[in-house]
């Protein structure tokens, strides 16, 4: 549909044919005088209101590009966040791990540490209680070494209380006694004297005695004594 636009230009010299008995020419001019008026102050409003929009509109576009652009740097924001947030955790889960493999680590070492020291004590009791069982028979094997002296002793005491006979010529089976009583009595000081220089018969673990059969009656004892520990006993090892 085609709008004809008038101009206030237009209205003002706008010319209508006349008649007989028609309009009154003032009257008719200054109507268009007025319309022609009024349409103009609507055509500057308008330019103006379309300068407004137009305005508007401009600021609006600016307005939209900063939304986008805030939009999009709290999308990027968002994604940093994001992605610092996942790197936190991953960070976090590898230092707790590395966390808890050292402490297992430390954990074994101190487990193992525990073993061996208890393994240790172990072997000290049982050195120490196999020395202590050494140092005990050592002790009870130089006891009864002891013991065998005193009791040679005592046979000694016995051949030197015996009383001679009162005879100026020995009888051979006096000076037999005699002789068999000091070969004893030497053979028995050497027997204790080996005894003493050799270590190994001083650290023997076991000790059996060895008696010379020999008949009481022979000695001149009686035969009650010749049941007893003798100067004739000898250490065999």
């Amino acid at each position: 549909m085609f709008i004809l636009r008038l101009t206030p230009l237009d209205i003002k010299k706008q010319e209508f044919k006349k008649s007989f008995r028609g309009f009154d020419p003032v009257e008719v001019e200054t109507f268009l005088e007025m319309v022609a008026d009024e349409f103009e102050t609507l055509i500057r409003e308008k330019n103006e209101l379309t300068d407004e929009v137009l305005k508007l509109r401009t600021q609006l576009r600016d307005y939209q590009n900063v939304e986008k652009t805030l939009k999009e740097t709290l999308m990027h924001a968002q994604q940093s966040i994001n992605q610092s947030k996942e790197n936190s955790e991953r960070q976090a889960e590898l230092i707790i791990r590395e966390a808890e493999l050292k402490a297992e680590k430390i954990l074994e070492d101190a487990r193992h540490k525990l073993e061996k020291m208890k393994n240790d004590l172990v072997l000290i009791k049982s050195q120490k209680e196999s020395f202590a069982r050494r140092l005990k028979h050592l002790l009870n094997s130089q006891l009864e070494l002891i013991s065998v002296l005193e009791k040679d002793d005592l046979d000694f005491g016995k051949y030197e209380a015996k009383p001679k006979r009162n005879s100026l010529v020995e009888t051979p089976g006096q000076a037999k006694l005699e002789f068999a009583g000091d070969r004893e009595s030497q053979e028995n000081t050497k027997t204790v004297q080996t005894s003493q220089e050799d270590p190994s018969i001083k650290n023997a673990p076991d000790l059996n005695w060895k008696k010379k059969s020999e008949n009481p009656a022979q000695k001149g004892e009686e035969p009650d004594q010749a049941k007893g520990p003798r100067i004739s006993d000898q250490l065999i090892i």
